[in-house]
């Protein structure tokens, strides 16, 4: 039997994705219409770093979404049918690939989409994507039945309610109101992730912390296969009484799982809302923290991990995509790299914490475990290697950010590095 045969025979979703790899010979990751991981071939070694953060996180960055959105591409998805061919971003970590829409009834289930790794789809191979992707977008939507299936009504609801599911509120309340599952009037959203697919384990262990919490009756969760997802309920008449509950609910994860295997979950706080049409919201918002630790790999404790609390920091993949692209530097910033490197100096940490610090010598020391007179050195042998001018507070923001990037992620510092040697 042909493998299109068997593709369109195929009930389950997983079979299919791996089907499907096999004849192109490339491979293959279902997203459903909002980005979401489904399903993914097995070679997992063979994905580009923008999928391999997909796998992990469950979920596209947001960043790429932004970027396929501004192109057209997600307007094209949702208007034809036939496959379309995304060149490379390799500033992103995207390689080139071809999506197409797997629609069920004439809706938009979700996408298929094939990383030209080893070899280029022929027209062919593109035929055959446009022939079978019916019964992909038809398996999709089996698998939100079968979800819907296993999970509890009030899972179902609250599965609804993050996917902005619910035509109505009146509809939304009465359908809690019969599976008597109470909806909060203040709430926030946080989302534990795994850095990697070894520490699931830790997942079932969160959620045993949870359920045997003595605020569990203040906390919805809900599990997937690499994430916690969390609604935690405030205190109705009391601002931030849900993001308070946040803050004390990580330390004492913290405090239970180990500092050492603390920092192998990346951690997202979406802002307090009142308005449960804002639950998406604020689930998005404790993504994009997320999604953001992930790009940059951060030191621990060092980003913020409540979405009011980002800051530059939302910006750094953008600003890592421009400056990439257009093969930007910093003058001042790689006289320091040349510095370091040539003198064992460590010019380029001081400035980062003398300007995350606002300038304030003695906190500054303290942090970097020096004295105030080293500090004082450093400062002035930065003046006299470059052209900062701590009084001028854009260039002290954009110094900043420049150098958030550099010490948080490797590529940039790289990038830095190899111009140093061109000086």
């Amino acid at each position: 039997m042909e493998i299109k045969e068997l593709i369109l025979q195929a009930e389950d979703i997983h079979k299919a994705t791996e089907l499907i790899s096999s004849k192109l010979g490339n491979p293959v990751i279902i997203e459903n219409k909002n980005f979401e991981l489904i399903s993914y071939s097995s070679s997992f070694d063979q994905f580009d770093l923008t999928q391999q953060k997909t796998i992990l996180s469950k979920k596209c960055p947001i960043f790429i979404i932004d970027r396929l959105k501004k192109e057209g591409i997600v307007h094209r998805l949702e208007k034809h049918s036939d496959p379309i061919r995304v060149h490379s971003m390799e500033e992103l970590g995207f390689h080139q690939r071809v999506v197409i829409a797997a629609k069920y009834l004439g809706n938009t289930m979700g996408y298929i989409w094939i990383q030209e790794s080893d070899k280029l789809l022929q027209s062919d191979d593109l035929a055959f994507l446009e022939e079978i992707s019916p019964h992909l977008g038809h398996l999709i939507n089996d698998v939100y039945s079968e979800d819907n299936a296993k999970k509890g009504r009030k899972e179902e609801i609250w599965w609804q309610l993050l996917h902005h599911e619910y035509g109505s509120e009146s509809q939304l309340r009465h359908d809690a109101s019969l599976a008597k599952l109470t909806l909060p009037e203040r709430f926030s959203v946080v989302v534990f992730s795994i850095t990697a697919s070894p520490y699931k384990s830790m997942l079932d262990h969160l959620e045993k912390m949870v359920h045997n919490s003595y605020i569990h009756s203040q906390i919805y969760a809900l599990k997937t296969e690499y994430q916690v997802i969390l609604v935690l309920y405030g205190k109705s008449d009391k601002k931030f009484s849900s993001l308070e509950l946040a803050r004390s609910m990580i330390e004492k994860v913290k405090d239970e799982t180990g500092e050492e295997k603390f920092y192998n979950f990346l951690i997202g706080v979406g802002k307090e809302y009142t308005s449960l049409y804002h639950l998406r919201k604020s689930f998005l918002e404790a993504l994009e923290v997320i999604e953001t630790a992930n790009f940059i790999s951060p030191r621990p404790e060092s980003m913020p991990r409540e979405f009011a609390h980002l800051g530059i920091y939302r910006y750094l993949a953008t600003l890592y995509e421009k400056n990439s692209s257009k093969d930007y530097y910093s003058d001042d910033l790689l006289s320091l790299i040349k510095n370091d490197a040539e003198k064992q100096t460590d010019l380029l940490r001081t400035l980062e914490v003398y300007l995350a610090n606002d300038g304030k010598g003695k906190q500054t020391a303290n942090e970097l475990f020096i004295h105030p007179n080293t500090l004082n050195y450093r400062i002035k042998k930065i003046q006299e290697l470059t052209n900062i001018d701590f009084n001028d507070f854009n260039m002290k923001v954009y110094l900043y950010t420049e150098l958030l990037l550099l010490n948080n992620v490797e590529a940039y510092y790289q990038r830095y590095k190899g111009a140093v040697k061109e000086i």
